[in-house]
């Protein structure tokens, strides 16, 4: 239970729920009220419910939760059971609030331009809050998780942008018009830019150095409870001559924010700074080719 709570008890997990009852509702808005009104697929799972919708009697909201549910169960290994059980809460709420949204809001229909824009800002805004608490959206990220399996030598960032790409396409088919294409792809351009910036920047990683006196706990704590490891190197502060201990780990964009809550609670004296990287290779993340 301890595990499944994490450093911050209680208090961190009414924090998650709350972060994903709101970035689940500003998706919903950014869906409901905008890219369904206008036959726009933004990606991932909204945008394939978005079509089959069209052409099925099941809603959009339903169609969400539909597709997440596989998905969730094939990789709940890979999740672990405190992601798993809020990634589908956030994908259950999501489901819910698409569905109210579109009864309850008049949808926009107008300037598809427009649309396209409004509804990949307020998803990236609420995927982004997502992001900043650790909590996965489901859909297009489990997906690209299973095909990473597959194909582990594809950059995960080439995995995402082909799912969407498939999607958009099966949209195209769905609505007959290529003009759906393009919005789309203004959407989750729209999307993906914003996720990015509340993310914490829009590399693949972060690298993470920490120097502290208490490098054992921060260690600790951090194989605890991230899925990331850590070097620890013995240092030497060159003002005041104590001895002191830098960790050097790397986390993804998504997750940056919880580490670094994490490691300021276990230490907050510790001196951090945070650096880009393009390429990680390395468990976790690229795997070379063998030869």
């Amino acid at each position: 239970m301890k595990d499944f709570l994490g450093p911050q008890g209680w208090k961190g997990l009414l924090l998650d729920l709350i972060y994903a009852a709101g970035g689940g509702a500003l998706v919903a808005l950014g869906v409901a009220a905008f890219t369904v009104p206008n036959d726009i697929a933004p990606g991932g799972v909204s945008g394939l419910g978005t079509a089959l919708a069209s052409i099925t009697p099941i809603s959009v909201g339903a169609w969400v939760m539909i597709l997440n549910v596989p998905l969730l169960i094939a990789c709940w290994r890979s999740l672990g059971l405190r992601s798993l059980v809020m990634t589908l809460i956030s994908a259950a709420l999501m489901s819910v609030f698409i569905d109210w949204f579109a009864v309850a809001l008049p949808g926009y229909v107008g300037n598809p331009l427009l649309a396209a824009i409004a509804g990949g800002l307020l998803a990236g805004i609420g995927i982004g809050v997502l992001f900043l608490r650790g909590i996965s959206t489901g859909g297009t990220d489990l997906l690209a998780l299973l095909l990473k399996k597959l194909l582990p030598n594809v950059p995960s960032g080439t995995l995402l942008l082909l799912v969407d790409g498939l999607v958009v396409a099966f949209a195209m088919l769905v609505f007959r018009d290529i003009e759906v294409g393009l919005t789309s792809a203004i959407c989750i351009y729209v999307n993906s830019k914003v996720v990015d910036a509340l993310a914490q920047g829009v590399d693949y990683a972060k690298v993470i150095y920490v120097i502290t006196e208490q490098g054992e706990a921060v260690t600790r704590a951090l194989n605890r409870h991230t899925d990331r490891g850590s070097t620890l190197v013995n240092a030497q502060g060159g003002w005041t001559g104590s001895d002191k201990q830098m960790i050097i780990t790397v986390t993804r964009r998504n997750v940056l924010a919880q580490t670094l809550r994490l490691i300021r609670q276990t230490d907050p004296a510790a001196f951090v700074f945070v650096m880009d990287s393009t390429e990680v290779h390395g468990e976790g993340f690229k795997i070379d080719a063998a030869g």
